[in-house]
């Protein structure tokens, strides 16, 4: 294998193991607030709540209600860089699977 191919080759960051991994990481996160844009503007649409993982079944929820249900195969996630959140992205199936990106904020806890 070729150094080329070691560095543009295609990432195993999209196998299931991997996606399954990163929401694992993420079950049972306290969430601070939950923000979503719409119209260029970053709008709070949840706070409190908790990440859960159940069954290929990856769940944000806040203030009371379930905002956010998509599978596992198909979530997106990226940490962001400050390390307070993540932006969780894909087909929400609470709303017959209408592609979501939000933003979850998490409750800082001093260690």
């Amino acid at each position: 294998m070729s150094i080329f191919s070691k560095l543009f080759g295609k990432k195993d960051g999209d196998s299931y193991a991997v996606r399954y991994e990163r929401a694992k990481a993420l079950h049972g996160q306290v969430v601070k607030y939950v923000t979503e844009r719409r119209n260029d503007n970053e709008d709070v649409i949840g706070r409190g709540g908790a990440l859960t993982v159940k069954d290929d079944t990856f769940i944000v929820d806040s203030s009371g209600d379930r905002l956010f249900v998509c599978n596992i195969a198909e979530l997106e996630t990226a940490m962001l860089m400050s390390g307070d959140g993540v932006i969780v992205r894909g087909p929400n199936l609470l709303e017959d699977g209408k592609h979501r990106t939000i933003t979850v904020h998490f409750v800082y806890y001093r260690k």
